[in-house]
């Protein structure tokens, strides 16, 4: 089984080339990075990858740029400031030797300290065992061809890993796995762990309620 790791960049030269240096240590893959228009030194530092290549912005159009790209098997979907652990990829072939998995997701670890992060990380993983709504920076992985069958991320500016997950619904299994997955703290940091999950919440009622990914990415500036 071969996984092929798409990585959607925009701007990220202080982070892609440990990504893909720990991507590869973490085991026999296949790693593709498609950036978005970075205006700094992104794509010199991403050849480590097997594959660089570049895609108009927002991470569900780069991400399924990538995937037409892949040659796996597998398709995992990792942000630019995650990291993964060794044996990652053995712990997704065990998952889907089960024929009823179709995919899945990874527990996090958030890279600071403080029990409000702790808390993140259990609500986090609560939400993909009750709802089995997986968001971006958890490692989405997925059997290609039943990503090629619902055609894949949806062509929206905005939480369109949560569209995936609607559009996979009841095909069957998606696993949350024990292996960590290493999130930078970033985003909460600088917002503020009760902001940021505010806002998330609020974006999703919003979403939920009908309104439309364009008018939500309005008011989240850092939609891509």
């Amino acid at each position: 089984m071969r996984v092929s790791v798409v990585i959607p960049t925009l701007n990220e030269e202080r982070c892609i080339a440990g990504t893909i240096e720990q991507t590869r240590a973490s085991g026999p893959c296949e790693i593709i990075v498609v950036d978005g228009g970075s205006t700094d030194q992104t794509v010199d530092l991403a050849g480590g990858a097997d594959v660089v290549i570049e895609s108009p912005p927002g991470r569900g159009t780069q991400q399924n740029n990538g995937a037409k790209e892949a040659s796996g098997d597998v398709l995992l979907f990792l942000h630019a400031d995650c990291r993964l652990e060794p044996g990652v990829f053995d712990a997704i072939a065990s998952a889907l030797r089960d024929p009823r998995c179709i995919g899945g997701c990874f527990r996090q670890t958030i890279d600071a300290r403080g029990i409000g992060y702790r808390l993140l990380e259990l609500g986090n993983a609560w939400r993909v065992k009750t709802i089995g709504w997986a968001y971006g920076d958890q490692g989405i992985f997925l059997r290609r061809r039943l990503f090629e069958e619902v055609g894949g991320f949806p062509d929206m500016p905005l939480m369109e890993d949560l569209f995936l997950m609607k559009r996979i619904k009841g095909r069957g299994r998606f696993r949350l796995l024990s292996h960590r997955l290493h999130v930078d703290a970033r985003r909460w940091s600088q917002r503020g762990i009760i902001r940021q999950t505010l806002r998330n919440w609020r974006l999703l009622l919003l979403a939920h309620l009908g309104v439309s990914p364009a008018r939500l990415a309005r008011s989240y500036r850092d939609a891509r």
